[in-house]
Formats: C-alpha cells, structure tokens, sequence
C-alpha cells in the first residue's frame, strides 16, 4: 500500500493520510492536545542508544534514556542522573554521584515491582556493552580516552581517563552513554532495538517501522520543572514517517504536524523570505526559530594527492578570495546559515572569536591566480570539485564566481553514499563536506586537522600535516583552564585560515518550524529535540486523533 501511496498527487496524499489515520476510533482518554506529532522523513533504524548515530535515532533515544550528564540549550553540562561528580586536580579522574530515585520503565521482567531503581552497576554494565565488540556500537570511540571505570558502591560511579581531556563531560552527554539493563538486554537480545527499556521522560508504546511510532508518558520519570510539576507535561508523542518532504511540508501547513524540522528546497520559498523570515501568510499559525548550528559546511582539500594545482596555497587562497558568501546565503539559502568568513570553527561555540577568516576578494583571487600561472608556467588552471545533487546549487554558484576571477571549475555529482567513501579513501581532490559537532568543544572540529587521524583511521580528510598545529593541539586537550585552551584552539584556527586545507562556506544554523499553540520546544546549537518541557494550547487545526490510537 505505501508504495503506490507516495506516487499519487499531493492533494491525494492528504487525502490517504486522513484515511489512514481515520480508521479506528481513539481508546486513549487524552486529548490531541497532549500528543507533539513530528514527521521523521528519515527512517528510525533502532531505538537502542548504543546505535544513536546520527538526528533520527538521537531524537527518538533523548526521548527514552538518560546518561550521567546532560545538556541544556546553552550546552552547559547539567545534572541527569548524576545529582554531582568531582574532578581530580590532575583532570583524569571523574567521580559520580548518582540519585536514588531514577527508575527503569515498567516492565514484567523486573519482576512482581515492574521496575527498579538505577545502581553504579547499570553504568559499568552500559559502558562495558558500549566497548563490546560483538555489540558493534558505532559509539565506542566516546571511551577511547578511558583507562577504566567501575562502581564503587550503589550510587558511586567513577571513571579514569588515560589523559585528561576537559571535554569528557560533554562526550558523557551523548546518547550513547546512556544508561540500559542489564535485565532488558538479556530478555530481548538483539530485538532490544525495537523493545527499549529506558528511564527517560516517555516510554516505548508502539513501532510499526516505516509507518509510526508511538511513544507514552512515563509517570515515574524522576524530574521535575521549577516549580515542583512532574515532568513530562504530555501525554504522548507520535512520529510519522512520510519520506517526502513536500508532504511533510503540507501536513505541517494543515495542523497535522506539531513541528518541522528542516528547510527544503522544495518549499523555502513559500514559507520564509529571501531575507530568512517567516511569510506573512503564515504570521498567525506558524512560529519560525533559528540559531547557530554547530555544523561548518565547507569544501575539503586533499593534500596528498599529486595535483599540482590544488596542492598551491595561492590556489587555495583564492578559491576562498573568489565567491561571495554573504550573496550566496542570501539567494541560496534564504537568509539561513552565517557566512564562514571566521575561520573553521563555527559560531555557537564559545571559543568563536570573529578572527578575520576569508572575505569576498575578486581582485586579490584574480592576484594569487596569475601569481600562480607565472610561477607554475600552468595556463588556465582547473579544478574539480565533488558534490551531492542537494549541495550543486551552491557548487555551481562557486563555479560561475571561481570563472571569473580565472579559475575553470567542473563539478563532478555523485550519490551521497560514494561521496563518503570517497572522501574517506582520498579520491577526490576538493569535495564538498560538512561537521557537525559530536560535543560542544572546537576541540571536535579542530582535530579534523590533526595528523594523527589521517583518514581511514581518523577524521583528517584533507590529510593536513603542520607539526606546529600537532604540538598545540596536543598541548590544548590537556589543559582544563578554558581560557588557556580557547587561546590554543583559536592560534590553531589561524593557522588553518593561513594555511587553507579547506575553504569553509558557511555556518549553519538550526531553523525549527512550530504550530503556534506549542509551548517549551526551545532550540539549541546541537539540534537536540527535548520533549520535557512542551505544552500545546487550545488547537483549531483539523487533527488525525488516531495516529496515537494504541
């Protein structure tokens, strides 16, 4: 049935929708305004923390688990499960104390009480499953620094790094490091995935894959708002799973969604200005948010292969002089993204300084160009650039730039998948790439250029090497002064403007579309979503009651 149901007409697509929602009458005893409805056009592929890789399978996981740690929407690390934890003088040690009153899910597997409460033991038996190797976590990089841990008694957890490395804390606030049982993991096996037993703000209902996915109140979730209320205020969440966005699109338009997500070329132009704000006509039932996004979209350069041209820091330097940034923005993305012209580390972070980067230069790229030709004795140099076909609008606008300063360029589109590899095997001269940090520290995207993690076996795609970078890097991960290391990461950010490993495109940001009766969504530089905290007014859409009919 779904696949003939996306090959029909959009006003068809609605139509099914309401059927398909329609069929059955609602058995719960809550009201459609206690339900947030999103559409995940991704598929969710497990609902197992130790699989949270990437928004899809995060989003859905943030809802059901909690770690040690956690952060707030400044990323600040804040209390979780953790009520607090001690830091030895030397940075290595990390000493938790946790609560005494965080519960798993109910469940007939804890026995005749349904649930129990969390011990130390669930964190040594969560991380120790984290470093199986016959688990396969994708996760198990986030302990590479770990020399052990263990639990010292019921509400003791401790762990010691190898080295110190002050961003730890926020690697512990990833998905990955959540809490599981141990009980849960043995009784579902690998179908732990589909059968998750948490102690997050919802519990599991109900998933049909591909289809929906329903996700109840936990009414023993442990926190509570500043006022005393128990958390969370909804009753349920209920995901969809429409993969085109234009339908997504038009069932957040007629009230059937509570949120969208993401800007699509499809529709951006109906619903936000070429400036980035919100249309008129959408005024009084849509409410528009943006912020900084910690992603840095940008063109890689591999400085291992033996080209001769791309491998000329005059070339480098100009492809960055040659385009307008600012322009591109604003006609390609509506207004949606900062311009990088601070260097490779994106603002949102606190160590973004607005260091002078790589401004729109015409005739300094045209300088370095003939500089080249004349030193080269290479006429009309060209270059290559590799893309995906939802990055070639910006390609091609490099392209017409780059062309009129005297540099010719192709663009090579391939699919999304080949590019990665590519990328990660050093085919491809210049490729165009994005990061999006992992944790709220530049330290995530400053070793993107640390020769140590040369690809395959680390994140250093463009094979950069500067022994001086290495020392302040190494130097920086060690320091637990902020200050210090902030002055570290940004000497290493101008080496990278100086030196042009890469041409840095824009910053992103986080742009989240919300029916205006949703209260308490909020955004944040990683594009978490946070459901504790949201409530929905008086509702006049036409709703589809049944999609959290269970």
């Amino acid at each position: 049935m779904r696949e003939g149901f996306f090959n029909f007409s959009d006003i068809g697509v609605c139509i099914l929708c309401f059927l398909f929602f329609s069929c059955s009458k609602p058995t719960s005893n809550f009201s459609d305004r206690e339900v947030f409805r999103y559409n995940e056009h991704s598929n969710i592929t497990s609902l197992d923390p130790a699989f949270a890789k990437d928004q899809r399978n995060i989003w859905v996981t943030n809802q059901l688990y909690n770690g040690l740690v956690q952060l707030d929407d400044s990323l600040l690390v804040k209390p979780s499960i953790a009520k607090s934890w001690y830091i030895s003088e030397d940075g290595k040690t990390y000493t938790f104390k946790l609560r005494n009153d965080v519960y798993f899910h109910k469940h007939s597997l804890f026995g005749i009480d349904s649930t129990r409460n969390i011990i130390a033991k669930d964190f040594e038996y969560s991380f120790n499953r984290l470093l199986d190797k016959n688990v396969v976590s994708p996760g198990g990089w986030v302990l590479q620094n770990v020399e052990s841990f263990q639990a010292e008694n019921d509400s003791i957890f401790q762990i010691e790094l190898k080295q110190a490395f002050p961003p730890f804390l926020g690697l512990l606030a990833m998905k990955y490091c959540s809490v599981v049982s141990k009980e849960a993991i043995e009784y579902f096996g690998n179908e732990f995935r589909a059968n998750p037993i948490g102690t997050g703000p919802f519990q599991f209902k109900l998933w049909v894959e591909n289809t929906k996915l329903i996700l109840r109140k936990n009414p023993i979730y442990f926190e509570k708002d500043e006022a005393g209320n128990s958390l969370p205020y909804l009753e349920a969440v209920a995901v969809t799973f429409l993969p085109d966005k234009q339908s997504e699109f038009l069932q957040f338009i007629q009230g059937n969604l509570d949120f969208m997500k993401s800007l699509d070329a499809s529709y951006k132009d109906d619903i936000i200005t070429t400036e980035g704000k919100l249309q008129d006509k959408y005024a009084n039932s849509v409410l528009m948010e943006t912020g900084p996004y910690l992603n840095t979209e940008y063109l890689g350069i591999y400085l291992d292969s033996d080209n001769k041209i791309i491998n000329n820091k005059l070339i480098r330097k100009a492809i960055n002089y040659g385009f307008d940034r600012v322009k591109m923005i604003k006609y390609l993305r509506n207004g949606i993204g900062t311009p990088a012209i601070n260097g490779f580390i994106p603002a949102g972070l606190p160590s973004f300084n607005l260091q002078k980067g790589y401004e729109y230069n015409p005739e300094k790229a045209k300088s370095l160009i003939n500089q080249f030709v004349q030193e080269s004795g290479i006429d009309n140099p060209s270059i290559t650039i590799t893309t995906n076909s939802n990055y070639l609008d910006l390609c091609e606008f490099i392209q017409r730039e780059l062309e009129k300063v005297g540099l010719d360029v192709v663009i090579d589109v391939i699919p999304p998948s080949t590019l990665r590899q590519g990328k990660a095997n050093g085919k491809f001269p210049i490729f165009r790439a994005s990061w999006i940090a992992d944790y709220p520290d530049a330290e995530n995207y400053l070793s993107l250029f640390y020769s140590k993690n040369f690809t395959p076996n680390g994140p250093n795609y463009t094979h950069f090497k500067s022994d001086v970078f290495d020392v302040l890097y190494e130097e920086s991960i060690s320091i637990v002064d902020d200050r210090i290391r902030y002055k570290l990461y940004q000497k290493m950010d101008s080496i990278l403007i100086e030196e042009a490993p890469m041409i840095p495109l824009y910053y992103d940001q986080v742009i989240r579309f919300s029916q205006k009766n949703v209260q308490g969504l909020g955004i944040n530089p990683i594009d978490m979503l946070d459901l504790r905290r949201i409530r929905t007014v008086s509702y006049t859409h036409l709703t589809l009651p049944t999609i959290y009919s269970v």
